[in-house]
């Protein structure tokens, strides 16, 4: 089974910080990050610019907003996939990133949606 997962944060207290400090925590990432790509188990990882553009059907036309489209002060800014038996393994997995493992996750806003991905396929 696959697993959707999805990194949040608050850019306005991230951004609070100095950029040393920033990139200190950065840094930080790597160890947990190798756990995690070493587990067998991330199919794909990427972060997420904050640059955004939604489509919506409307009155017969496709139209062209910008975005975020969130009214909070969150942002996504990366998108994990786990392939899990189910989602206490996906749990397990997903604890092993960095915004569940360092301290600044608390100070930063950081947390991890995880949602079951139903897999579509073309036929024919």
């Amino acid at each position: 089974m696959k697993f959707l997962c999805i990194g949040y944060f608050n850019p306005e207290k991230m951004n609070a910080h100095p950029e040393e400090e920033i990139q200190a925590v950065m840094d930080e990432c790597g160890p947990h990050l190798k756990q995690l790509y070493e587990s067998g188990h991330l199919i794909l990882d990427a972060g997420l610019e904050l640059e955004s553009k939604g489509l919506r059907r409307t009155n017969g036309e496709v139209k062209v907003t910008d975005g975020p489209f969130t009214e909070s002060k969150e942002m996504i800014g990366s998108v994990f996939i786990l392939e899990a038996q189910d989602m206490e393994e996906a749990l397990r997995l997903a604890s092993l990133h960095p915004a569940t493992q360092l301290d600044a996750e608390e100070e930063w806003g950081w947390r991890i949606e995880i949602r079951p991905i139903h897999h579509f396929e073309m036929k024919g």
